[in-house]
């Protein structure tokens, strides 16, 4: 069954049993899981981290930035989870597909460099396609700092 509305769950280890239409949060291991919102089952993971996904927390609905693509899957399943809720998308093509590949591979090769400096393909991180997740990121943080100053 196809979901359009989920509930969230923050805990400290991921379970080894999912509800169905229940994203599980652990903030501790920097991840959130879920069974595949289509309704086939499978296992998605998205690590959190300023290369990967970004949680949106606003106190009482959860977001997950960017979308979710189940490519390995064979339900090829595309969503965004805003609000507790699930957006579907189109599906991608194959090359589609290669080319989001790649380009989260760099990256988070980026990311995981330390590096500020512009990727050896010329592109800087914050220029790439995957910017506004960049943005979205340092907003966040710079939030926070400010909240908590």
């Amino acid at each position: 069954m196809r979901r359009t509305t989920i509930t969230h769950e923050f805990v400290e280890f991921i379970p080894g049993e999912r509800e169905e239409g229940v994203l599980y949060v652990s903030t501790r291991f920097r991840v959130a899981t879920h069974s595949c919102f289509c309704g086939c089952g499978r296992k998605v993971v998205t690590p959190l981290s300023p290369a990967q996904w970004a949680l949106i927390f606003d106190g009482a609905t959860v977001s997950l930035v960017p979308s979710i693509g189940n490519w390995q899957s064979p339900c090829r399943s595309h969503y965004w989870i805003q609000h507790d809720r699930v957006r579907w998308a189109g599906q991608w093509t194959e090359s589609q597909i290669a080319a989001g590949r790649e380009r989260d591979r760099l990256e988070l090769e980026h990311y995981l460099s330390g590096s500020t400096a512009p990727r050896k393909d010329g592109v800087h991180a914050t220029s790439a396609p995957q910017s506004r997740r960049a943005r979205l990121w340092r907003w966040l943080r710079g939030h926070r700092r400010d909240r908590d100053a």
